[in-house]
């Protein structure tokens, strides 16, 4: 199964509290943290909510 490499590249300052939680389930804290995730419909879903906030590379 294809992996995501999910990297945070704007800040969470004056976000509402769904967006924050998102991005900590992700696994990201600070700006520019990468994580790798399975590639699965629930990833898929986090990054849908946050897309505007990270950046996301297929590895």
């Amino acid at each position: 199964m294809a992996q995501l490499q999910i990297t945070l590249v704007r800040s969470l300052i004056g976000r509402p509290e769904n967006q924050r939680q998102t991005v900590k389930s992700l696994g990201l804290g600070k700006l520019h943290s990468s994580v790798v995730k399975e590639d699965n419909v629930a990833i898929r879903g986090m990054v849908n909510t946050v897309s505007h906030l990270i950046e996301v590379k297929e590895v």
